[in-house]
């Protein structure tokens, strides 16, 4: 039998190890278990061990979970979002959406959250390797809606997220996670954003995002097991 506590804290050594090996402090580096298509018992057992971090892909799940766990749960979004969902997101009253990739989105985020009288945080999800499979704005219309997301008040833009192309070969994540590190440089000093954190990196690359700058680790399978 699966124990969920025992899998988070050898992650979390993971990152203590990945962290040790290139010179950070683990405490740079949230764990956010993804805990997409597991039942509610199952998402417990990883709060009840101190997991407060939960990536969610579908609104509709988290809604059916918020209600049954605990308060102080950071619920975090990392699925893409339609337009047409943005009421519910808002509602969630997500701690960060990771997956905003386009100006109306940002901006149907913006009216929302004004609406419920809140700020959202959002990371801007990026496709640097380019993949039409994946969502994400491409690397040079960063600085524009960055640009445009400044005269947004009711969002607070706090970084970026990006997907790399899918390897066994782990290292061959590195030069992606490089080039997302490498644009929010760039960007943070053309426009002033800070643009702390970085989403990147998952079970089976964490290490790689880790050495390249992430300081958000996505890692849902080497928590709850494989999804069906």
């Amino acid at each position: 039998m699966m124990n969920i506590a025992e899998n988070i804290e050898k992650v979390q050594a993971r990152i203590a190890r990945a962290c040790e090996s290139c010179g950070r402090d683990p405490s740079e580096v949230a764990l956010l278990a993804v805990s997409k298509k597991k039942d509610v018992d199952t998402v417990r057992e990883a709060v009840n061990a101190g997991q407060m971090l939960l990536g969610e892909n579908r609104i509709q799940e988290v809604l059916v979970k918020q209600p049954e766990l605990s308060s102080a749960v950071s619920w975090h979004l990392i699925g893409h979002l339609q337009s047409n969902k943005v009421k519910h997101a808002i509602h969630c009253r997500f701690a960060c959406i990771h997956s905003v990739d386009s100006a109306k989105l940002m901006h149907a985020l913006d009216k929302e959250a004004a609406e419920q009288g809140i700020v959202q945080n959002i990371l801007l999800q990026v496709n640097v390797s380019g993949e039409g499979s994946k969502f994400g704005i491409a690397p040079e219309e960063l600085i524009p809606l960055l640009e445009e997301a400044a005269g947004c008040m009711h969002i607070s833009v706090e970084g970026l997220m990006t997907i790399p192309p899918v390897s066994e070969d782990p290292e061959k994540a590195g030069p992606y996670f490089r080039q997302l590190r490498e644009l929010r440089d760039r960007a943070a000093l053309e426009t002033g954003f800070s643009l702390a954190f970085l989403s990147m990196g998952m079970s089976h690359d964490m290490e790689v995002a880790i050495r390249e700058g992430a300081t958000m680790v996505r890692v849902g399978t080497d928590i709850f097991g494989s999804r069906k």
